[in-house]
């Protein structure tokens, strides 16, 4: 029996829904958190998996879910917008059981039919998915599914993948895993439940993160972020190496080397701008690796200015670094609202620009008359950058001298992340002194990608740097090599 998309309250119980078709000519882009629960049996996992998701809100603001299961049956809620918003004591009676996976989405596709998990019928029962990353190579994977007899509702690469895992589950999850991890090329970080067990597996790159570790009274719990086992007293044991499998199974955690790592390669962005600065990746603390970011900017520049400060909250630790390492004083110019999400990761220009003047709220008396070196940590389109300066400046900053703990950004991101173009990135486009004028600051300044790898203790051998340098871990097919190199 070929799998079958599920989007339902309770799987394994009802008919398919039909949604709305997703036409697309754009292959999907995402960026998003992974979780996965497993308790003994009698509890309750999706508070302490609400919980967890939470910690990974910043991953991604679009849209959340939530598949449980009690033993026998699959039960989902998922909705587009914040996790506050759609898990309510409603949602939390309908999903029962004491496994769980979750999946926090930020996504080019603003429909219902993008939240995650996905899920299906296979020969053994219900099984969902969710996935944080991209493939590069979906199209061919959704023709092959499609002429094998398969049944997709959506263009979504993680439905895709979930239909591979599916079609072979029937000869174990072991050999469903490996089929993913040959098949499918690209990033993915995943996490599975079927009626009885949680999994996790990562790409044979290792681009995006996924951590296990335990839970009190013998639990396990699998994560994107180490930031998510706080709320719920989770103890992080390891990060899952890449092309290893996890399987949590009647109480306990079996470990398989599914098919041998190419290389690791952890996206430097992630430790730069995405992962929260209180999670662990690589053994080491995000924050000390951007406080070393703001000391490194500092090293050889000249410039003349009386404070320092970030942009909030995301700028912090290198602003302090920097103020460290130069001596002048640190300062905050602006209060940002805890109401307001990222706006990097919203689906479009527009919201982003509304986002900007929402979130930020400058503090004159901080400002006025003051030279300003403004620390942010990444230049993508230049929108946020522009607003930024021009906020100050006319709330009485004298000069304003940009310091970015990000490398330039030149190479579209196919692995994950939104800008799959060359067109959508400003350093791409124009020379530094150009941006400068462009955002209207008076002077800036990037970190070398080299300062930026000793910055996190890794060498490019263990990172992926392909927005910075182009040089690209997993090859990609000739239509995005040419997006990429044109």
């Amino acid at each position: 029996m070929k799998p079958v998309l599920r989007d339902l309250t309770v799987l394994g119980n009802s008919p398919p829904c039909k949604p709305s078709r997703v036409e697309t000519d754009d292959l999907p882009q995402e960026k998003c958190g992974v979780v996965g629960i497993a308790l003994p049996r009698g509890e309750e996992a999706a508070a302490l998996n609400y919980y967890a998701l939470f910690a990974l809100q910043h991953r991604g603001q679009e849209g959340a879910g939530m598949t449980t299961s009690d033993g026998t049956t699959l039960r989902q809620v998922k909705e587009m917008g914040l996790v506050n918003q759609i898990f309510d004591w409603g949602a939390f009676s309908k999903l029962r059981g004491h496994l769980s996976i979750g999946h926090t989405r930020y996504s080019t596709d603003g429909s219902k039919e993008a939240a995650q998990p996905f899920n299906c019928e296979s020969e053994i029962g219900p099984v969902a998915l969710a996935h944080n990353g991209n493939l590069v190579n979906t199209r061919q994977l959704r023709a092959e599914v499609l002429a094998d007899g398969g049944s997709l509702d959506t263009d979504i690469d993680s439905e895709v993948m979930l239909a591979i895992f599916a079609n072979r589950l029937v000869d174990g999850p072991l050999a469903a895993a490996r089929e993913v991890m040959e098949r499918c090329r690209g990033a993915f970080s995943v996490t599975v439940l079927t009626q009885k067990l949680v999994i996790g597996f990562r790409d044979p790159y290792g681009i995006r993160p996924l951590h296990f570790g335990t839970l009190p009274d013998g639990g396990f719990m699998i994560a994107s972020e180490t930031c998510a086992f706080v709320p719920i007293e989770g103890e992080p044991v390891r990060e899952l190496n890449p092309g290893e499998m996890v399987i949590i199974e009647n109480g306990e955690a079996t470990f398989h080397q599914v098919v041998p790592p190419v290389r690791e390669a952890l996206c430097l962005f992630e430790l730069i701008y995405f992962a929260r600065p209180d999670s662990e990746m690589y053994g080491g603390a995000i924050y000390s690796a951007r406080e070393r970011m703001g000391r490194a900017l500092a090293q050889g520049d000249k410039v003349q200015a009386d404070i320092v400060i970030p942009v909030p909250d995301s700028g912090v630790p290198a602003a302090l670094g920097y103020s460290r390492a130069s001596g002048i004083e640190y300062a905050e110019g602006m209060m940002k609202s805890r109401y307001i999400h990222r706006t990097f990761i919203e689906p479009d220009d527009k919201k982003r620009k509304r986002g900007v003047k929402m979130k930020l709220s400058p503090l004159p008396e901080n400002l006025d008359g003051l030279r300003v070196v403004l620390v942010d940590d990444s230049i993508v389109r230049g929108h946020t950058t522009r607003q930024i300066v021009g906020l100050l400046k006319a709330n009485g900053a004298k000069e304003v001298h940009v310091r970015i703990t990000a490398p330039r950004i030149t190479f579209p991101c196919f692995y994950g992340i939104d800008f799959d173009t060359r067109e959508q990135l400003i350093a791409a486009q124009m020379t530094d002194a150009e941006i400068c004028t462009d955002v209207g600051a008076d002077s800036l300044r990037y970190l070398t990608l080299e300062a930026a790898m000793a910055a996190v203790g890794q060498p490019e051998s263990r990172l992926c740097t392909a927005c910075f340098s182009g040089r690209y871990p997993i090859p990609l097919p000739p239509e995005q090599h040419a997006l990429a190199f044109s």
